[in-house]
């Protein structure tokens, strides 16, 4: 029983604890599914320490157990709940003198702390995910559908119509996409209705007496009229069906054909036209369609994050074929793994969706999710993180799906305060109209790449992206020497060729990091180009002048133009060592084929460029562009697809 004093102030956290069914007395029947208590058997263990400490003090006093944490403002609110293996060692970590810009927010509004000892971490997961539900605090994840790219919708009715839609409907209608590249989805529809006579009419379907005008000019068979029968109008949407869904290799060759037709009879428009229809259905196929030949379901879970701003690509494919891509959206103060975890337990929290398989981006608690999933859901399901093969490519396309959404989103943001605000923090002359960025990222001394990136009037100017290889490390970890070695790289390009020099130059990373580049600018002469660094950790600016480290607020828009910065060297440097490594992977994937050594290898990765080029390919066309065998370019495809 609680102590009198106690009692009052926990009330609402005791009721709410009643509603989960507290997980430590949980047991299990014959059938190995969870049991329940009911609400009168529920001990309230949930409570409060030390009334009237301030919030730091409250945190010191916490148990070293795993359990719950929830953060309450001053009208006793919910804003954040938690969950640790170690109540104190984690909740601690929110007051440290050198936090985060993105905790202190949180932290400034703490004014109470309340807590829920459970028996472990995974007892923990399961009450946090449940709270979090219930009350949707703030500083909590909060994804929301970021369907922001077009689908194709194919309506649930007699006649159906296909147009393109950014919203979905739960009314039984199919969807295809979404489609990062809109432009392309156009000519795509357009082809569509030149191929296929479907209605394009807004309202439902009402009987006439003479049909429309796109009836007369043949992009309507006129069902209003009944001048088709429903069972020869699902012919062509079944046919529509077959290219969303990657069936596109009879309507190409059709097309190449009449391409040819028309060169031949000098009509070079309609050859124009028929070669940009073929290339519409390619581009849009490769976006659309990932085909292998299992029957497994599995999802692809990728993240993205810049700064507090997160997007989560999920790509589902069941039997073989891609059948749906999303994008949920959301601002958070966790770090990528959390994040992740989180959306994971939310997103399959009605056991429905659940696949076979789940592949991630991220390394997250692998034991402690597929536990949850089993346990709380009834699923097993099989959790890995793929560092090659196919897998690994379509979580790459995932994870660029997620990259785009999150880029678009900074991109929306007005960045002109920003700047103004960075020149004076900095101590500019005038606000940075190029900005230019550094970061190193490597796996365990191997695939050591530097990124370069190009901020112009604050916004992300990606034609002027570059990677360097550092090839002089002989496998040592110096991230120093990785610095100096692309910073020289990048600026003797400028002095020899007198290209513009940027007005700030920020490195991911620290005072090391910031005095290795400042040496090499200095041994060149470019003693004009100011640098700073952004340490990760702590979101500290440390200068390239002997001023102390500084600290700003999170509402500064400069720490937040700097943090996009620095986010965007760390992503395209991580990238960059993933493609590596990845290149590296396909290497071995392709020399494992009898017939393929490192030089034929090497020519068929120069050539196609990836894996998923030369699946697009018959075993007829590999042979006759690359100079190979039948017989091996045969087995390559066998060997590729599995």
């Amino acid at each position: 029983m609680l102590k009198k004093e106690t009692s009052t102030a926990m009330v609402s956290i005791a009721n709410d604890w009643r509603a989960y069914y507290y997980l430590m007395s949980m047991k299990k029947r014959k059938s190995d599914q969870v049991r329940y208590q009911s609400e009168s058997e529920v001990e309230v263990l949930g409570s409060v320490v030390g009334e009237g400490l301030s919030a730091h003090e409250q945190a010191k006093e916490l148990p070293h157990s795993p359990g719950v944490y929830l953060m309450k403002d001053a009208k006793d609110t919910i804003i954040y709940i938690g969950k640790a293996k170690d109540l104190r060692k984690r909740v601690a970590n929110y007051f440290l003198s050198n936090r985060s810009a993105k905790t202190d927010a949180l932290v400034r509004k703490i004014v109470r702390i309340e807590h829920i000892i459970t028996g472990n971490e995974y007892e923990a997961l399961v009450l946090e995910n449940n709270l979090i539900k219930k009350y949707s605090p703030h500083y909590n994840i909060s994804l929301k559908d970021g369907k922001s790219y077009p689908m194709i919708r194919i309506t649930n009715e007699p006649f159906p119509k296909v147009f393109k839609t950014r919203r979905m409907i739960d009314d039984g209608s199919l969807y295809y996409g979404p489609y990062p590249d809109a432009g392309k989805l156009d000519l795509y529809l357009d082809l569509i209705n030149r191929l296929f006579p479907l209605r394009r009419c807004s309202t439902p379907l009402r009987r006439r007496d003479r049909p429309c005008l796109y009836y007369h000019i043949g992009l309507c068979s006129g069902p209003c009229a009944g001048l088709v029968s429903e069972e020869e109008y699902n012919k062509s949407i079944q046919a529509v069906k077959n290219l969303l869904e990657g069936r596109s290799e009879g309507l190409i060759a059709r097309l190449e054909g009449e391409m040819a037709e028309a060169s031949r009879n000098l009509n070079f428009e309609e050859a124009a036209t028929k070669r940009d229809q073929i290339a519409a259905i390619r581009s849009v196929a490769v976006e659309q369609q990932v085909q292998d030949f299992t029957q497994e379901s599995r999802d692809y879970a990728a993240i993205e994050m810049r700064g507090p701003l997160c997007t989560i690509s999920l790509m589902q494919m069941r039997e073989g074929q891609l059948i749906g891509r999303a994008l949920y959206r959301a601002e958070t103060l966790a770090d990528e793994t959390e994040t992740l975890l989180n959306f994971l337990v939310q997103y399959y929290a009605d056991g429905l969706k659940l696949p076979q398989f789940l592949y991630v981006s991220h390394e997250i608690d692998i034991a402690l999710i597929r536990r949850y999933f089993t346990e709380q859901l009834g699923g097993r399901l099989e959790v890995s993180l793929p560092l090659d093969g196919k897998h690994y490519r379509i979580l790459r396309m995932a994870r660029e799906n997620a990259s785009r959404d999150v880029e678009k989103r900074l991109r929306g943001r007005d960045n002109t305060q920003a700047l103004v605000s960075l020149a004076e923090v900095v101590g500019l002359s005038e606000p940075p109209a190029l900005i230019e960025g550094f970061d190193v990222s490597h796996l365990e001394g191997k695939y050591t790449v530097a990124s370069l990136i190009s901020f112009r009037d604050g916004r992300a100017d990606k034609p002027n992206y570059r990677r360097y290889n550092i090839k002089g490390l002989g496998g040592k970890i110096d991230d120093y020497e990785a610095i100096r070695e692309a910073v020289a790289r990048r600026y003797t390009k400028i002095l020899n060729e007198n290209l513009e020099r940027p007005g700030l130059l920020v490195i991911d990373g620290g005072r090391g990091q910031v005095n290795a580049a400042r040496a090499i600018l200095d041994d060149l002469g470019m003693f004009d180009i100011p640098i700073i660094g952004l340490a990760e950790e702590h979101e500290t600016i440390v200068f390239d002048d002997g001023r102390e480290d500084l600290q700003l607020p999170l509402e500064s828009e400069a720490l937040r133009l700097v943090i996009a910065v620095r986010d965007e060297c760390h992503r395209f440097a991580t990238g960059a060592n993933q493609a590596l490594r990845s290149k590296e992977a396909s290497f071995r994937l392709l020399e494992s084929v009898p017939g393929i050594g490192r030089k034929r290898s090497e020519a068929l990765i120069s050539r196609y460029g990836s894996i998923e080029a030369m699946l697009a390919k018959s075993a007829e066309e590999l042979a006759a562009e690359s100079s190979i065998p039948l017989t091996v370019a045969e087995r390559l495809l066998k060997q590729l697809s599995l």
